[in-house]
């Protein structure tokens, strides 16, 4: 279940930094994390921060939210 979920991560991330033109590079500087965060996202690699999955996510209007210790969900933020 866990790496059906970071798979989805993984390619929404890469689909919106896509549609946004942006490089890695790039997206990373505008999100406030380091290129090696945006990789392990895109890669769908496990052991993420969240608070650094949040700032990535932040920027298309999403969080993922922890709903229980073995369940993630994409939340759309209110702004």
């Amino acid at each position: 279940m866990r790496s059906h979920i970071m798979k989805t991560l993984a390619q929404f991330v890469k689909d919106k930094r896509k549609e946004a033109n942006l490089t890695q590079e790039e997206f990373a500087e505008r999100a406030g994390v380091a290129l090696t965060v945006i990789r392990k996202i895109e890669q769908g690699k496990e052991n993420l921060n969240l608070e650094k999955v949040n700032r990535v996510l932040k920027m298309f209007g999403h969080l993922l939210v922890p709903m229980s210790s073995k369940d993630l969900s994409l939340k759309k933020t209110k702004e």
